[in-house]
């Protein structure tokens, strides 16, 4: 079975998360056995663009690495942005059962 890393994202996805987002998918890159990354939205209430870029650039390094990448916990306005974004179209979007 693939291992999974997760990363927990806050309330505020933007801009001011990008240090620890950064260090927590390079936390990921340095486990040789991980194979699919999950970034878990069900705290983020607000998203903006550069939080966007951020994932853009995860997604291209994970792709780099043979690491597949999903969300997960989408809801509210973080759910709309999203799928505005067509960030689907990069990452599997995980819904609750």
């Amino acid at each position: 079975m693939a291992n999974i890393f997760y990363i927990s994202l806050p309330e505020r996805f933007d801009f001011y998360h990008h240090k620890k987002f950064t260090n927590d998918y390079q936390k990921a890159f340095l486990e040789e056995d991980i194979k699919h990354l999950v970034l878990d939205f069900s705290r983020v209430l607000y998203i903006d663009s550069s939080a966007l870029g951020m994932m853009v650039l995860l997604h291209r390094k994970a792709l780099e690495r043979q690491i597949s990448t999903a969300i997960r916990g989408l809801h509210g306005q973080a759910e709309e942005i999203i799928n505005i974004a067509n960030m689907g179209r990069l990452y599997l979007v995980e819904r609750d059962v």
